[in-house]
């Protein structure tokens, strides 16, 4: 009653249309979750190396090895790339701490689950750390506009 259909779908590819290997490299979850997370840290470090810049501590100093070995041991040994001066020529360091704080929530989101305990405990309290810093930040203007 019905006409087979003699055209391939548009769906598929030509090589599984041929029973045969696809020419592109496929990638696991778990590499897309360690590519996604080493992104992430390495925006983070970003963030923590600007504000590193513009307000040095011994906290933002240990927070930003720590994240470069992070990154480092999901990129295989690779070194992230360092930021070196502050990319903001008037800087706000309540919206950097704030930047920083939402860039480790997705850290933290995505080493959650890859179930990477060690980058999840970094990206919590990198969290609280910017959380803290971004209110004593905001507290000042608050005050001085009164």
């Amino acid at each position: 009653m019905y006409e087979p259909i003699r055209t391939p779908s548009v769906h598929s590819t030509r090589s599984a249309l041929a029973g045969t290997a696809s020419d592109f490299p496929h990638r696991s979850r778990e590499d897309e979750l360690d590519i996604q997370l080493a992104g992430h840290l390495a925006a983070l470090l970003t963030a923590t190396d600007e504000l590193r810049a513009l307000a040095p501590s011994a906290d933002l100093d240990t927070a930003a090895e720590r994240l470069a070995g992070q990154v480092g041991r999901l990129r295989h040994g690779r070194t992230p790339v360092r930021a070196s001066a502050p990319a903001t020529a008037a800087p706000d360091l309540a919206a950097l701490h704030q930047r920083a704080h939402t860039l480790a929530g997705r850290a933290l989101v995505v080493a959650a689950s890859r179930a990477d305990t060690a980058a999840a405990i970094l990206a919590a309290e990198r969290m609280d750390a910017h959380a803290e810093a971004a209110t004593e930040a905001t507290e000042p203007r608050a005050l001085a506009s009164r």
